[in-house]
């Protein structure tokens, strides 16, 4: 490895005054900014507040009879019924249930926010060929950046708390929708499409009444993998104050308590399977009457 060491490389002093140059003007941009920054967030720290008080306030069976009711809605099936609501009565008997539904409620939060800046992303996207080239690489820094780096610049713009945990859930949760949304739309049918033409569609008709109800069942695997993205951040979002079934299993992991961790582990994956089997059987379903309605 002699040939190493000929390798052209910066000397120490220019790398170090390059790191502190870059340092020292994100103190001073979160300095400046910081507060502007903060604030353009409030919206967001009250939608997350209101969905959390909405779970946490809302009686466990009425909890338990809307998630089964919804579950059964997606998958008209017994047993992915069955499943949800049962792994919530486990949960709520092993007294994990308000951290369950604190996870639940920024899961939620987490999931609306990048249905609704991905989706939009991921058409543009799939009508522009310049946009998806130059999209393409910020979503694969995005999926191979280590999750705890996210953690970083949104501390010291934002701070501890759970407006900074969301942001940083979206960011890593996000290429996925985005991805898919612009698969979904690419993989429509030409010949569905001509047939739009010919009948006069519009643009915005097109896109409305042909193309995202054909890609729905391919966004909807994005969701799915969003949602999955989001509940693995959940144990890493706790180290910055977001409260929920990560807390606990930091604390076990600090303080090697076995049983704490292994049961919020449980329950966090229990949360995963619900929303997993729910979203995939709704899916499915789309899936199934495409074919039909196409066969």
């Amino acid at each position: 490895m002699a040939w190493f060491s000929t390798f052209p490389q910066m000397n120490d002093s220019s790398l170090t005054s390059l790191k502190k140059a870059i340092d020292e003007g994100f103190r001073q941009f979160t300095r400046q900014y910081g507060d502007a920054i903060e604030s353009f967030f409030t919206p967001l720290q009250s939608f997350l507040i209101w969905a959390e008080r909405l779970v946490m306030n809302t009686p466990w069976p009425i909890v338990i009879a809307v998630i089964g009711g919804v579950a059964w809605l997606a998958s008209r099936r017994l047993s992915v019924t069955l499943g949800a609501v049962l792994t919530l009565l486990l949960i709520g008997y092993f007294g994990m249930w308000e951290d369950t539904m604190r996870t639940v409620s920024m899961i939620l939060v987490c999931t609306i926010l990048s249905i609704l800046i991905g989706i939009p992303i991921g058409i543009l996207m799939a009508r522009s060929a310049a946009v998806q080239g130059c999209i393409n690489p910020v979503l694969d820094v995005m999926q191979t950046m280590p999750s705890f780096v996210y953690l970083i610049p949104v501390v010291m713009l934002l701070g501890i708390g759970r407006v900074p945990g969301v942001i940083a859930v979206v960011i890593y949760a996000l290429p996925p929708v985005i991805r898919l949304t612009n698969l979904g739309i690419r993989l429509v049918d030409r010949d569905v499409l001509e047939c739009a033409d010919a009948f006069g569609s519009s643009p915005w008709q097109k896109l409305r009444k042909v193309q995202l109800p054909l890609a729905l069942p391919t966004i909807m695997a994005g969701i799915n993998q969003t949602i999955m993205m989001a509940l693995a951040m959940v144990v890493i979002a706790s180290m910055i104050g977001v409260q929920g079934l990560g807390q606990p299993v930091l604390k076990a992991i600090a303080n090697q308590y076995f049983t704490l961790g292994m049961f919020n582990g449980l329950a966090i994956v229990g949360v995963a399977m619900i929303f997993d089997r729910v979203s995939q059987a709704y899916g499915r379903r789309l899936q199934i009457h495409r074919e039909i309605s196409h066969g």
